[in-house]
């Protein structure tokens, strides 16, 4: 087939997050024999990587694109009606040098995407499917009350989750169970959702060689840093344990973000001296072997639909490392790693976080190595992107 792949993040390199996984569908794709179009934000190098994938990336260049870039959330509003007026230009192009040439699929990554596929979807009678990464607007349930209280988010939620019903695609990957049950109760079919879950890169995310000094122990998180990622849970957490074992040290991996700064600058003057590290954006091919010089890896969201909704890859990706993880009550993350020995679950409560923080740094060094390990072997049976 000849698939129009579309997307609001830069195809390549990874950042992390849902993003990641476009290199790794689209190569598969490829692999199959299709002719993939790649319709993605500018990035670096744009042609030395479609002609390294076999695939014709179409850079979108009008404005800059990116999860940092200034007054992202207004570029976000305006992309859909931008990427739709882009797909169908370059169509024309193709059809003046040959009036057969046609999609046979648009596949849209995420909910931004979405929007314009099934205006083109219409527009052109082209089969759609829809990759639901995550319940995108679902995250703003944790933002200021403020905003919450005007009734826009709950307006989003349902224009969302209705996509898929009120325009009758083809079909919809989802990355979680819960969030497949969430449109099916809109009307959608269910027998056209595929809940793919979330993978990571096994060859990347390993554990390593040696462990780090227990005597000195890292708790990390590593991620974009929006809003939705470090709450009043997170900052609890952190300055709980810092107040009970002021030797542990926290270490934010990625960009410097407002949000980042604010909740530093926070916990700084709430307990002096804590132990804060964040040494800013570090490229996808090395994340993996930063979180193996931690010993804990968290995940500190407040509860929203959005993350109750999403398969956190960071979990996924701390396991991977052999990490064991405390964790918020996610219904997907908690639902497939039930019973998992390497991942506590908390309540939402910041100090209950860091009680499961404090208990996993109790645990004798060779058993949590061991629960760690095990788990790294597990999520590479599982979720390694081939196997996805």
């Amino acid at each position: 087939m000849r698939v129009a792949f579309l997307t609001h993040e830069p195809f390549h390199p990874p950042s992390g997050g849902g993003s990641a996984e476009a290199p790794y569908l689209v190569a598969e794709l490829a692999r199959r024999g299709h002719a993939v179009h790649v319709f993605c934000p500018d990035f670096p190098d744009a042609d030395g990587v479609a002609a390294r994938f076999g695939v014709a990336v179409h850079p979108f260049t009008r404005w800059p694109m990116g999860r940092y870039a200034r007054w992202r959330n207004l570029k976000y509003l305006r992309y859909p009606g931008a990427l739709t007026h882009w797909v169908r230009a370059e169509l024309a192009v193709r059809r003046r040098a040959d009036p057969a040439f046609r999609f046979d699929l648009l596949l849209a990554q995420h909910t931004i995407s979405a929007v314009a596929a099934v205006r083109l979807r219409r527009e052109l009678g082209v089969p759609a499917v829809l990759n639901y990464l995550d319940f995108l607007t679902g995250f703003m349930e944790t933002w200021p009350s403020p905003f919450t209280a005007t009734g826009l988010v709950g307006m989003l939620n349902r224009y969302e989750l209705s996509l898929p019903r009120r325009h009758d695609v083809e079909g919809v990957m989802t990355v979680s169970d819960p969030l497949a049950a969430r449109l099916v109760a809109t009307g959608y079919p269910a027998d056209r959702i595929r809940a793919i879950q979330y993978g990571y890169d096994a060859a990347r995310f390993r554990p390593p060689a040696s462990e780090p000094d227990p005597a000195h122990p890292v708790v990390v998180m590593h991620g974009s840093f929006d809003r939705h990622h470090l709450g009043p849970i997170a900052r609890d957490a952190v300055a709980s344990v810092a107040r009970r074992r002021p030797g542990v040290t926290f270490r934010f991996l990625g960009t410097g973000t407002p949000g980042l700064r604010r909740f530093a600058d926070d916990l700084r003057r709430r307990v002096p001296g804590v132990r804060l590290e964040c040494p800013g954006f570090v490229p996808y091919e090395r994340v993996g072997e930063e979180l193996g010089r931690a010993v804990v890896g968290i995940v500190p969201y407040d509860e929203s639909r959005g993350t109750h909704c999403a398969f956190v890859a960071k979990a996924v990706e701390y396991l991977g490392c052999g990490r064991v993880v405390v964790s918020t009550p996610l219904e997907n993350l908690g639902g497939y790693f039930a019973g998992e020995a390497a991942i506590r679950f908390s309540r939402f409560d910041g100090a209950d976080l860091a009680d499961g923080i404090l208990g996993w740094l109790d645990v004798p060094e060779a058993t949590r190595v061991a629960a760690g390990r095990a788990a790294a072997a597990r999520v590479a049976r599982e979720l390694d992107w081939p196997v996805v």
